[in-house]
């Protein structure tokens, strides 16, 4: 079934807003809720694949294992980057991984990336950067550190988010998924082996819902979009995951919307309109 990539871009970007819900709802640490994030697609798609007959471990997977080795220390410092410094400074630092997407690309994919597209990537940062604008941001010692991971945690991504690209040529899907998450899931193994109290049987549910969803649904719509969408245009429509995450906040937890919020987030959802009427003419 084909799907409009925008779309498909939109739909995941909406799962992964709804992230913060399940991580305060579930009330695990941070490691055991990665492990399960990472360890349901794993799980899942294993059996999906040895059951299609799929050989695993082929063609440049080499490429693929160092790309979840990527992947994994990009979710350990993503968490990092959350536990030492404040909301606003890390989704602000973290939002710059589709300028160092659209970089990489350019380097490595030899992808043309206009003046235009950068104007609008410039445009959509700037959203992001005015909805958090009256968040407090001071230089401690422990926003350093956390700045400093959530930063390097968005280089990761970026470049996770290229290589994926273009072994998709080469991979389905779900090989991808799998590959992505593997790494991640032993290495996080630990933690969900020798938490105590262990979770209980609702936390767990919980939990292989939100790997699930996040995981495998979301992930399978976003490689989807990544297939058939520029790197550029495919990193200005992610910056729709942080108006659904405002949206989610609003509605579980009373949290208000402000004005710098509506503000940003218009000119986000702008840029997204713009980009789109561009390649339709």
């Amino acid at each position: 079934m084909k799907v409009n990539p925008y779309l498909a871009i939109i739909l995941a970007a909406t799962i992964g807003g709804s992230s913060g819900v399940f991580i305060k709802l579930i009330d695990l640490p941070a490691t055991t809720i990665t492990f399960f994030r990472m360890a349901v697609p794993v799980v899942i798609l294993l059996g999906y694949l040895q059951y299609k007959g799929v050989k695993l471990f082929r063609g440049n997977y080499r490429l693929m294992m160092l790309a979840s080795v990527l992947n994994a220390t990009r979710m350990f410092l993503f968490f990092v980057g959350y536990l030492y410094t404040t909301i606003g400074n890390a989704v602000i630092i973290l939002f710059t991984w589709p300028i160092f997407g659209t970089l990489f690309s350019a380097i490595f994919l030899k992808e043309k990336v206009s003046g235009r597209t950068i104007f609008l990537i410039a445009l959509a940062f700037t959203g992001i950067v005015i909805m958090y604008v009256d968040k407090e941001i001071s230089f401690g010692n422990e926003d350093f550190i956390g700045m400093a991971a959530m930063l390097f945690s968005a280089i990761f991504f970026a470049i996770t988010a290229v290589i994926f690209k273009q072994e998709l040529l080469t991979y389905s899907r779900t090989e991808t998924i799998f590959y992505q998450n593997l790494v991640g899931a032993l290495a996080f193994l630990p933690f969900a082996l020798f938490y105590a109290p262990s979770p209980s049987a609702i936390q767990i549910g919980a939990a292989s819902l939100y790997g699930f969803l996040i995981g495998i649904l979301a992930f399978m719509l976003f490689f989807y979009a990544l297939r058939r969408l520029k790197m550029s245009h495919y990193a200005l429509f992610t910056y729709w995951e942080v108006i659904a995450a405002l949206f989610f906040s609003v509605l579980f937890f009373g949290e208000q919307i402000t004005w710098n919020m509506v503000t940003g987030g218009s000119l986000i959802l702008a840029t997204g309109i713009l980009v789109r009427k561009r390649r339709e003419r």
